[in-house]
């Protein structure tokens, strides 16, 4: 089964207002299954950079994902490193329980998800394999 990239509404808002664009996700999702994150935050929770207009990551954007190996990829929040250094414990927590609900889901519940538009797939054309 192909690993899932999926983004929360709110993140796929953000993203596209910041240029960030699918084929820069699908190449943070494979840098992720290589075990290439910044911080592991807790339970499925990780801080990934990501590069944008080949300004590279230092001139990126910082995004909390919520992953679980060779299954699923759920971009939840993402902000530019010019804006702020981090979020807070408050926003980690809040964003560690929406993602441990988002990998407790069946794949029909995801599905349904998808269907009525709370999250989003990710799709490219050199999709991930899980």
């Amino acid at each position: 089964m192909p690993l899932r990239i999926l983004m929360s509404r709110g993140f796929a808002r953000t993203a596209r207002k910041l240029g960030l664009t699918d084929r820069a996700l699908s190449i943070a999702v494979r840098e992720i299954e290589s075990g290439l994150v910044d911080a592991r935050l807790g339970g499925f929770l990780l801080k990934k950079r990501i590069g944008i207009d080949g300004r590279g990551k230092s001139g990126g954007l910082r995004s909390i994902v919520a992953h679980r190996q060779a299954d699923r990829v759920v971009f939840l929040y993402v902000f530019g490193k010019n804006e702020r250094d981090n979020i807070t414990e408050q926003e980690k927590l809040a964003l560690s329980e929406l993602g441990d609900e988002y990998m407790r889901l069946t794949v029909d519940r995801l599905n349904g998800l998808i269907s009525v538009g709370t999250l989003l797939e990710v799709v490219c054309d050199d999709q991930i394999q899980g």
